[in-house]
């Protein structure tokens, strides 16, 4: 908590500590500034994206205040979590290759590594990676078993040495049409049956220029958030479609934007613990080149990366807290 940082009643959001000095530019005592919920040097209410504003004296605030936890990277408690998604990509020799690379290479130890493995490599996968790298399958079903040709179950994946499942990929929603209702019975058969879970979530570019991205990942959310049974369990993973293997990356402060939103949204639907406690990666187009800008940003507690987990730069991505 910051004792610095405080809320006016009309949810202007203001640090004491943070405003610059015009000398300098630097920040100092004694003024105050109107910030976003996370230190960004921008006023957010609570209803709206935030916007620029200039320093002002304390005297102009509101004198109806609290105190508004803020929160660093370092202040969070949330491990990072960093999950490699192959999609339908490799063969044994190309996953030897990338587990040999992630044997060898020194990783962050503070970094939980989760890797999504098409489904024939999962055991594979687990017979050959150190037991400190997580296996994830990619997909399940929400039923232990039956007549269902082509799925896979949370049993399966078990049985498989694999503890994780990525659901609710945009691939999923998009190509194969999959309800948020259906990603919601996934998510809680994979809990019930003691899978983790990394929840994916995301808008299109056509509802993000809509102006439709708090309703549309608020909707899919809330799907997820009902059929939850332990969030301990639970990863949400924000990747806007438009920068999925696009070469196009939200930039740090409109992924931080998202992420906070979402923690806020988890504060008033599920509970304050939740929100403070639950881990929200980012994935789209991540790369080693802007892994580490986005990882100083206080809500994002990790990536879910595509394309670049199949190359030698995953060791940078998954160091980027270092």
């Amino acid at each position: 908590t910051c004792v610095y940082c405080l809320v006016s009643s009309n949810g202007r959001r203001w640090c004491h500590r943070r405003a610059p000095d015009p000398r300098s530019g630097r920040g100092r005592s004694g003024v105050g500034a109107e910030v976003g919920s996370r230190h960004e040097g921008r006023f957010q209410d609570s209803q709206r994206s935030p916007i620029s504003a200039e320093p002002f004296e304390l005297s102009r605030v509101f004198p109806s205040v609290h105190l508004l936890t803020c929160t660093t990277p370092a202040m969070s408690g949330r491990k990072f979590c960093v999950g490699g998604n192959w999609k339908m990509n490799g063969n044994k020799s190309s996953i030897k290759e990338i587990c040999d690379m992630l044997k060898t290479a020194k990783l962050d130890p503070n970094t939980e590594v989760v890797l999504g493995c098409p489904a024939p490599y999962l055991d594979y996968v687990r017979r050959i990676l150190p037991a400190a790298i997580a296996v994830s399958a990619q997909n399940c079903y929400k039923v232990e078993k039956g007549a269902f040709t082509g799925e896979i179950s949370p049993a399966m994946i078990k049985d498989c040495g694999a503890t994780w499942v990525i659901l609710g990929h945009s691939e999923r929603r998009n190509v194969f049409k999959e309800s948020d209702e259906l990603i919601g019975d996934k998510v809680h058969h994979a809990l019930e049956s003691g899978l983790n879970v990394i929840a994916c979530i995301g808008e299109l570019l056509e509802e993000r220029e809509a102006g439709k991205t708090e309703e549309v990942v608020y909707r899919q959310t809330a799907a997820i958030a009902a059929k939850v049974t332990d969030w301990n369990r639970v990863v949400l993973a924000y990747e806007p479609v438009w920068a999925i293997g696009t070469g196009k990356t939200a930039s740090p402060e409109q992924a931080q934007e998202v992420h906070a939103q979402l923690r806020q949204w988890l504060s008033k639907n599920v509970s304050p613990d939740v929100a403070k406690k639950v881990r929200i990666q980012y994935g789209g187009s991540v790369t080693a080149a802007n892994c580490q800008e986005l990882a100083k940003k206080p809500d994002v507690d990790g990536f879910l990366v595509g394309g670049a987990s199949l190359k030698p730069e995953f060791v940078e991505i998954i160091n980027a807290r270092q």
